[in-house]
């Protein structure tokens, strides 16, 4: 089995690499090659030293043939530009997000088309699809049945991939499955552009001693997932036999969900790490990115993801103690009482 995840070496992309070279089995198959597309590779990405693993570096669009060389049996579909970049960038949105997105499924289109397998297609949207209009409010609880109204360049890009996937997969181009992932924290490495961010920031910053400002108002309700939790659904998603668990039909799986306030968020790392820790934290709302947080729901209905064998967090405090055990070296000598 041929697997390729585009945006290889972000932060899902290794940890998805991760878990696959551990188990060098999908699908009850054997994994013969994990290739990992990405236009920057980090140095020293232990991924990479893998004999399964094989690297495609550059633009996503210009290394489709690369790609399609040899046949793809499962792609996991994890490259994007991210939220605040499409809103404060259209064209590099539309560019990286949707015209990407539909030049990877005509390779795929290709490959069904010349007798090759039907690439088994994953493909990570998310609850920035929802969004509240004047004339259709979100309801309390959003569902896969609920209206998406997409509030951000970002949201619609991704709203767009979802039905193109629905298209290709209905004609028999590709076998399509689409992941709505919602918020995942704590992330660890450099913050990056997206406008939830700041919901890792916030605890990573001061976990590592830095200070970290918040931009909305802490009475904001969030769904979140850990990184550990987000990965178990994108393989399970990757898995499941269509027709079966939760993949009848078409529709995509929103991913189960935590939801907390910020201020909850805040007052665990308090709980967790102490008042020097927590103080690091400055509240400073920013309007622009309040309007696109604030207009993605913040309770889903898991059922179907449960069909599927996913479930929330236990809780916040679960997900920073995983932070902060998996990514020892990010904390700051003097948190938790070490050092001075």
């Amino acid at each position: 089995m041929r697997i390729v995840i585009t945006g290889g070496f972000g932060f899902l992309g290794q940890r998805v690499a991760d878990s696959l070279l551990k188990r060098r089995a999908l699908c009850g198959a054997r994994i013969d090659r994990l290739v990992l597309t990405d236009r920057m590779v980090p140095t020293g990405a232990s991924v990479a030293d893998d004999p399964l693993v094989e690297v495609v570096r550059g633009d996503l669009r210009k290394c489709l043939d690369e790609i399609f060389a040899q046949p793809v049996d499962v792609l996991i579909h994890l490259a994007a530009a991210v939220s605040a970049e499409c809103e404060a960038d259209f064209d590099l949105g539309m560019s990286a997000n949707l015209d990407t997105t539909r030049a990877l499924l005509d390779a795929a289109r290709a490959q069904t088309a010349a007798g090759g397998p039907t690439p088994r297609l994953v493909f990570s949207s998310g609850i920035a699809v929802y969004g509240s209009d004047a004339a259709l409010p979100l309801p309390p609880v959003v569902s896969e049945s609920t209206l998406p109204i997409p509030q951000s360049s970002y949201g619609t890009q991704k709203r767009i991939c979802e039905q193109l996937i629905a298209e290709y997969t209905r004609r028999g181009f590709v076998d399509g499955r689409v992941a709505r992932l919602v918020t995942v924290v704590v992330r660890a490495g450099a913050p990056n552009a997206a406008a939830s961010g700041f919901l890792s920031g916030i605890i990573r910053e001061p976990l590592a001693g830095l200070p970290a400002t918040c931009p909305v108002n802490p009475d904001m309700g969030v769904a979140l997932a850990s990184p550990r939790r987000t990965v178990e659904g994108i393989l399970r998603i990757t898995e499941t036999e269509r027709g079966t668990g939760g993949l009848e039909g078409g529709l995509p799986v929103n991913f189960p969900a935590l939801t907390v306030t910020v201020a909850e968020m805040l007052d665990t790392l308090r709980r967790v790490a102490g008042d020097a820790v927590a103080d690091l934290v400055t509240v400073a709302p920013d309007p622009a990115v309040e309007a696109i947080v604030g207009s993605w729901p913040a309770v889903l209905d898991n059922a179907r993801a449960t069909t599927l064998g996913l479930r929330p967090d236990e809780s916040f405090e679960s997900i920073v103690r995983a932070y902060i055990e998996d990514h020892p070296e990010a904390i700051a000598t003097k948190v938790f009482g070490r050092g001075e």
